[in-house]
């Protein structure tokens, strides 16, 4: 496989994750970095997709799934991290599962200083929340990363965050 296309088909790996782990809700603040997962997700009969107003709705909607038998799963890019912060301890005291694919800013590349800040932070201020945290550099570490990133968070009841570096999504462009 060319590395194009690797590039171009972790977003259909994250997807088979989903789908092997029965997750039935997929919450997301619109996303390039996950577009093509998000459209994946809303093409599927057996997804319900739920567009957010801002992040921390994610966890609320993980709270509500996992109440109602479903298993649901959060599309961020890293800016939203810091709105997830305070939810998370919901998370945190009830036990119940989190798993969150993040799209990296502020890192490789970066064109917007804006996003630096928040990205350089989001692995430490997770793991302060008692997150497992996982990054993907590459297109192949992807399978592996997401298999146990689906087990900790449902089999184990635990937060889980999928870190995708900006490297693995590729150069961000600023257009007008």
């Amino acid at each position: 496989m060319t590395a194009a296309a690797q590039i171009a088909s972790w977003p259909d790996v994250l997807f088979d994750a989903l789908k092997r782990a029965d997750v039935r809700q997929v919450g997301y603040v619109p996303d390039a970095g996950h577009s093509r997962l998000i459209e994946r997700c809303i093409a599927d009969k057996d997804i319900r997709d739920v567009v957010l107003t801002t992040e921390e709705e994610g966890v609320a909607l993980a709270a509500g799934a996992w109440l109602g038998g479903q298993r649901c799963a959060l599309l961020m890019q890293s800016s939203g991290v810091g709105n997830v912060i305070n939810m998370l301890s919901l998370s945190r005291i009830c036990r119940f599962p989190m798993l969150m694919f993040i799209t990296m800013r502020g890192e490789w590349e970066e064109f917007n200083p804006w996003q630096v800040p928040m990205g350089s932070i989001v692995e430490p201020v997770l793991k302060a929340c008692e997150a497992e945290v996982y990054r993907a550099r590459k297109a192949d570490e992807v399978p592996g990363i997401a298999e146990r990133a689906v087990q900790q968070a449902y089999g184990d009841e635990r937060i889980v965050a999928v870190l995708l570096s900006q490297e693995l999504i590729g150069k961000k462009v600023w257009t007008k």
